[in-house]
């Protein structure tokens, strides 16, 4: 998928859609059950606002974006409503996050997550995220899936 199909499955808009392009295919875990596993593809231009400042002269991409990268990635992989709407997902817990390598521009940062548990609304899921096959980020994460007309007031 590329962005304008994203839009078409995430609510994420302008700066906060952070995918240039996802996918979700089915593979095998190593106990060979078949998982739904999200690729995810962002490329550090330079020119991203969180790179203002982040730091002056050695941008580096925060933490907290390559988190947000993983988790929009996911949510690919998440079914659409009884209506054909694509839910909305908000993050409950961020886990075990670890950084490995940092993320700079000109890189072209890769994500691999899949979820791990369902249960109810709520769901469970882990990631990686990758430049040149190095290992930058790795993360669980947590989130509940709601209907879009929930969150609103």
């Amino acid at each position: 998928m590329n962005r304008t199909e994203l839009m078409e499955l995430l609510p994420h808009r302008n700066s906060m859609l952070l995918l240039d392009e996802a996918e979700c295919v089915i593979e095998e875990n190593a106990d060979g059950a078949a998982v739904r596993t999200a690729h995810g593809k962002k490329r550090i231009t330079g020119e991203e606002w969180f790179l203002d400042g982040h730091f002056p002269g050695h941008p580096v991409v925060p933490g907290v974006i390559l988190c947000e990268i993983m988790a929009q990635s996911v949510c690919v992989c998440l079914d659409r409503q009884p209506d054909g709407s694509q839910p909305l997902t908000l993050f409950t817990g961020i886990d075990k996050v670890k950084f490995r390598n940092p993320v700079v521009p000109g890189d072209l940062f890769e994500t691999k997550c899949c979820i791990t548990k369902n249960r109810g609304p709520f769901f469970w899921a882990k990631g990686e995220g990758f430049v040149d096959g190095k290992l930058c980020v790795s993360a669980e994460f947590s989130f509940v899936v709601k209907p879009a007309e929930e969150t609103t007031k």
